[in-house]
């Protein structure tokens, strides 16, 4: 992930049973390469001792204000980060950070930093109804914090379910990367497709394709990273929802289609990740098909050109990138594609390739562009093929 590489990263773990989740999120931090210093109050290590923040990071952990000889952390662990990252906020800690209180070294620290502040509230739903909670919320937020709401969800001690619950560690991870990032746009509004298509046969068959939806997925949540307003239009995914992205859910190849023509009126980009079904039963069946009458064959009728349908309607200024999954003739279709549908650059992949094309973690890439270039891209990751597809599509809106 593109931002955590030699980060700085104080994560603040206050007294609830949510702390038992910040092990995690230390340990993911830590993971993509960011360095982690954990500050715990006291009440926090009456829930997860501090020597397992200290396995998970490497690092000492600092639990105290009056600590003999580190008398400056407080100021050390604040001047040095590069966010401070508070999960859980309890409703404790809520009140004494917009009070400006200072009693403990986390709150020292909240003081001292002038780094991006995230909170993640945790604790029962009634504490956070309460009006001083939320007044107490609003006013970090006033300060310049950045409060995520809590999680809808089981509570502790049997309590059911309501707002209150901490968010998963990988939400809380990607909150940290889209503050650690150099933000490059901000301001731009990226559309993104994703995942099949599926068209009806009768109402319990479909015609649709292997696609996971893991790429558009990727560009998504990297464009989200980078400070953009992201619109997500999905097929049925095979992958998590990311976190940030504006999800459009669709299932018809003339849903996505529709779909985009109402994103786009202002709109900076459109990435068209998506793998839409080419085909459709000409006449779907209203009612089940049975085994023993189905017929020898379907007639199908050719699905909306959603890209096509796109050029009339295309903001001035808007960049589009689509995309070309190929058995044969690669090269040659993608150039007549980028053509053919007025692009600004085309994704080019085998579906022949092992570790490339639908469901893999990976692809194998070349990027086509108008003037005749074409980049071939080694195999990498598509979280890190997110990053070049975007470098790109930022080089053209600077252009513009």
């Amino acid at each position: 992930m593109r931002p955590f590489g030699g980060a700085r990263i104080v994560l603040g773990v206050s007294g609830g049973i949510a702390a038992y989740k910040s092990g995690w999120v230390a340990r993911l931090l830590a993971a993509a390469g960011a360095e982690v210093d954990v500050v715990m109050t006291r009440a926090a290590t009456e829930f997860i001792a501090p020597l397992t923040f200290e396995a998970l990071t490497g690092r000492a952990v600092h639990t105290d204000l009056f600590s003999p000889g580190r008398a400056l952390d407080h100021i050390h662990l604040a001047r040095d980060a590069d966010a401070l990252v508070i999960a859980p906020a309890t409703a404790d800690f809520l009140a004494r950070a917009a009070h400006g209180r200072a009693d403990d070294l986390l709150a020292a620290c909240l003081l001292a930093t002038t780094a991006p502040v995230l909170l993640f509230p945790a604790m029962n739903d009634a504490m956070w109804a309460h009006p001083q909670t939320q007044r107490n919320a609003a006013h970090l937020r006033d300060l310049g914090y950045t409060v995520v709401d809590p999680e809808v969800g089981a509570l502790a001690a049997g309590e059911g379910s309501g707002p209150g619950r901490m968010p998963e560690p990988e939400i809380i991870v990607a909150h940290v990367g889209r503050v650690l990032d150099d933000a490059s746009l901000r301001g731009r509004t990226v559309v993104v497709t994703a995942g099949p298509t599926r068209e009806r046969i009768d109402p319990v068959r479909f015609l649709s394709n292997r696609s996971s939806g893991k790429m558009g997925v990727a560009i998504a949540s990297a464009a989200w990273r980078r400070g953009a307003r992201v619109v997500l239009i999905a097929g049925p995914l095979e992958v998590a929802d990311p976190v940030g992205p504006s999800l459009v859910r669709v299932e018809t190849t003339d849903e996505m289609a529709e779909a985009v023509r109402q994103a786009m009126p202002g709109a900076h980009a459109l990435i068209m990740a998506a793998a839409p079904a080419d085909f459709g039963a000409a006449d779907p069946a209203a009612s089940k098909i049975k085994k023993a009458d189905g017929p020898a064959s379907i007639a199908l009728a050719a699905t909306t050109d959603i890209l096509a349908c796109t050029v009339r309607h295309r903001p001035p200024g808007l960049v589009t990138v689509g995309f070309a999954l190929e058995t044969d003739h690669l090269l040659e279709s993608a150039r007549a594609k980028l053509a053919d549908k007025q692009l600004d650059l085309i994704v080019a992949n085998s579906a022949n390739e092992p570790d490339a094309g639908f469901g893999a973690d990976t692809n194998r890439v070349t990027i086509l562009a108008p003037d005749g270039s074409a980049d071939p891209i080694p195999v990498m990751s598509k979280t890190s093929l997110a990053d070049v597809i975007l470098d790109r599509v930022e080089a053209l809106l600077r252009a513009r």
